[in-house]
């Protein structure tokens, strides 16, 4: 194999596909990713059995073939190259050694035969539509945050994307919760998704498709089966994902439908103010009492180790007092999500969950449990 490339492109191609790579791998092949020069240009891929990462770019081939070497390796070395080289890859009658060649520079890696290397293969994927680039983004930063890591609730740790008719319009729709805290996102259904599986996107999966849409181009091509699902960017990248295998709680019944009492907030005063009194409330516990009367707010933190915080806000609020608890980094999270100047709180009495919006029937929901205070 003998190819030349330019370093921003190969760069670029090796920090989508290297990050797949774990750290620590106890299979040799695993570590590496995979070169495969051919007359159209050179093809990367790399894999942790679960994801698979795929991107082509342009190169000047003179001699197609294939090979690994370690991806952070690899990706470290075209990092510290200087800007605007050319570099050139090379194997040659030592299947284990590749060279690395970029103006005086020469390196020499440890190769393993393209023959051992995995491929994800996808199988059938009987359902595909496409969605804008920024639509699948809000998708997920609205929601992501909301994973669960507890490994005992496997089903919970990922993003559950499914269709839903909502008065007579089928919907595309993203949820998360860690039991804690849930979050609801959706949009229209693009054409193609109606009768799809719902399915678990894992927490991994969801990390790298979050960084590929921000430079995958304008749209993303999605299929799927119950197992599987393959994003493929306009930009050349495609990812392969197993999905987790497991169901989803019916999040529905934890959405209160009749919370009467209505807070209105200004967002950012209120997350300011939040971010404020929580200064001294305890690493555990991280508790803020609310305490609502007709037009005002009150923010409150005691901690026994490091004092007492108070702050007032002028508030939309005409219901009958209530003082509620909830974790500060959680209603810190959530706030940060909303699109608009207002939060709108819909609350039922101190034990029982809060749903959070910008404004009545908004896209996005979301649900807080409450913390005794």
């Amino acid at each position: 194999m003998r190819v030349t490339v330019e370093r921003a492109a190969l760069l670029r191609s090796l920090g989508h596909v290297h990050r797949v790579v774990e750290r620590r791998n106890t299979i040799p092949i695993l570590a590496n990713v995979l070169l495969r020069a051919t007359g159209s240009g050179l093809e990367l891929r790399a894999t942790d059995l679960d994801i698979e990462v795929t991107e082509s770019v342009a190169a000047d081939v003179s001699d197609a073939g294939a090979t690994t070497v370690p991806a952070h390796v690899i990706y470290d070395i075209v990092r510290k190259l200087p800007e605007g080289a050319q570099v050139s890859l090379e194997t040659g009658g030592d299947a284990g050694q590749m060279t690395i060649r970029s103006g005086r520079s020469r390196f020499s890696l440890g190769a393993l035969p393209q023959d051992e290397f995995p491929d994800l293969a996808a199988g059938e994927l009987p359902h595909g539509f496409s969605l804008p680039a920024g639509e699948l983004k809000r998708l997920i930063d609205k929601t992501q945050f909301a994973i669960s890591t507890e490994e005992t609730r496997y089903y919970l740790n990922g993003i559950y994307l499914h269709t839903i008719e909502v008065d007579g319009a089928l919907k595309l729709r993203a949820v998360a919760t860690d039991g804690h805290r849930l979050a609801r996102v959706e949009m229209e259904a693009p054409e193609g998704a109606r009768g799809m599986p719902g399915i678990i996107v894992p927490r991994k999966a969801v990390a790298e498709i979050q960084k590929l849409v921000d430079d995958g181009g304008e749209s993303v091509a999605i299929e799927l089966s119950p197992a599987k699902i393959r994003l493929t960017f306009e930009s050349g990248v495609t990812l392969i994902s197993k999905l987790i295998d497991g169901t989803f709680p019916d999040y529905q019944r934890v959405i209160p439908t009749g919370n009467d009492k209505r807070l209105t907030v200004e967002r950012e005063s209120f997350a300011r103010a939040v971010d404020r009194v929580s200064t001294i409330s305890s690493e555990r516990g991280r508790a803020v009492k609310l305490a609502m009367q007709e037009g005002r707010l009150a923010l409150s933190v005691n901690n026994p180790d490091s004092g007492s915080a108070t702050e007032e806000l002028d508030v939309d609020y005409d219901a009958a007092s209530l003082d509620i608890g909830f974790n500060a980094r959680y209603l810190l999270d959530i706030t940060g999500q909303l699109e608009g100047d207002t939060a709108l709180f819909r609350l039922a009495d101190p034990g029982s969950p809060t749903v959070i919006q910008d404004r009545e029937g908004a896209s996005a929901l979301y649900v807080l449990m409450p913390m005794r205070v």
